[in-house]
């Protein structure tokens, strides 16, 4: 689904404030593999409609106000750049703020390289918003879309009050060849899929997308979000 279809399913009316759209990526290592970083950024852009990896923002939820961001794998795998990290860093310090709710869909290949070190240090920034979001007491609910994985799974994807996923999503640090290369053994069939997961602790629950709305309504109202 895109980000567009994921607003109509889950906002009222589909309605959203957009944040810090304006932060667009800069090129600071002036990075070429095929091509130069900006040209990248710039198709990526044209082909997806969007100016980067990720949406935040504010819109209401059966009622319900709440700080929102949606990673869109169409822009570039929804990898994790400096913009995504910034977008993610406001989007948890205006919620604190203003005292929303955040809800977090996640959907990456993970860190971006292209900006090496840069996007890295994106991990602990935005890890570091959330902890001074907690300071408010108000809920994090994190969702993770098929496929959550790199550095996105291993830093806030994981890190929600409440941590959902939907039905046979791909989550996990790193691919299946790479962990069985390193650490010589067999891994066990589907572990890194939400049944999996769900079955060793690693989320809370499983929950169809159809269903979802309902859900996140549900899980607010137990945790002390008042329609406003």
């Amino acid at each position: 689904m895109s980000v567009a279809e994921w607003k109509l399913l889950l906002l009222d009316d589909g309605g959203f404030e957009a944040w810090d759209d304006h932060i667009v990526p800069a090129d600071p290592l002036l990075f070429v593999d095929d091509k130069p970083y900006p040209e990248r950024v710039a198709k990526a852009q044209k082909q997806s409609g969007v100016t980067e990896a990720i949406q935040v923002g504010r819109g209401k939820l059966e009622g319900l106000a709440v700080a929102i961001g949606f990673f869109d794998f169409s822009f570039m795998g929804g990898s994790m750049g400096s913009v995504v990290g910034e977008r993610m860093t406001r989007m948890f310090e205006r919620a604190a703020d203003t005292g929303l709710p955040v809800i977090l869909l996640h959907a990456s290949g993970g860190a971006r390289m292209q900006e090496g070190i840069l996007s890295l240090m994106q991990m602990a920034k935005s890890v570091a918003a959330l902890a001074r979001f907690r300071e408010r007491r108000k809920p994090y609910i994190s969702v993770l879309l098929d496929p959550t994985t790199g550095g996105v799974a291993a830093s806030t994807a994981f890190l929600g009050d409440i941590n959902l996923v939907e039905p046979n999503a791909l989550v996990g640090f790193a691919g299946p060849r790479v962990i069985e290369a390193t650490i010589r053994t067999t891994l066990p069939e589907g572990f890194q899929k939400s049944e999996f997961l769900l079955s060793h602790g690693m989320v809370d629950a499983i929950v169809p997308r159809t269903e979802l709305k309902k859900k996140l309504s549900s899980l607010l109202s137990h945790l002390g979000v008042e329609a406003s």
